[in-house]
């Protein structure tokens, strides 16, 4: 019997390192950038390329490093049933500057084509809530990347 709850306990109480957690939030913010590819029903190579760049300057990383963990996000985004998983941890372990960065991001996908589809700015408007991004933030980060010329990576 006390094998059988240790074995339990195991098996549904993990800990998580620092390590776990900041790899848990990069997985997390690359679930959201892929969901910026997507939402408009194109899958857009230069916004691909975007992401690559972001992650591999974001998180300084190679290319190496990065394909692979973008293509982990791109599974548990397809897994995922709501963008909450994603931003609750995001919530938990990040400052706001953190996230309104993270808008800023999804805005420079939402760009890059030049073109801001209306799923585009839906995505970008519901994550800034989901992250109690304020709206002045949520538009100030908005007009930082709206011109053509400020859409690549910085």
């Amino acid at each position: 019997m006390l094998n059988e709850i240790k074995q339990f306990l195991e098996q549904h109480l993990t800990f998580t390192t620092a390590e776990d957690t900041e790899t848990q939030l990069k997985l997390a913010s690359i679930a959201l950038f892929i969901e910026m590819i997507i939402i408009d029903g194109k899958d857009d190579p230069t916004e691909r390329e975007l992401v690559l760049s972001m992650v591999k300057k974001s998180f300084s990383l190679t290319e190496e490093q990065a394909i692979p963990l973008i293509a982990d996000a791109e599974q548990q985004r397809k897994q995922a049933t709501d963008y909450f998983e994603f931003t609750s941890l995001i919530n938990n372990q990040c400052r706001l500057e953190q996230k309104i960065q993270l808008i800023e991001s999804l805005w420079r996908i939402a760009f890059i084509d030049g073109v801001l589809d209306p799923q585009e700015e839906y995505l970008v408007r519901k994550i800034a809530n989901l992250l109690h991004v304020p709206h002045a933030d949520f538009i100030l980060a908005k007009n930082r990347v709206s011109t053509p010329d400020n859409a690549s990576v910085q």
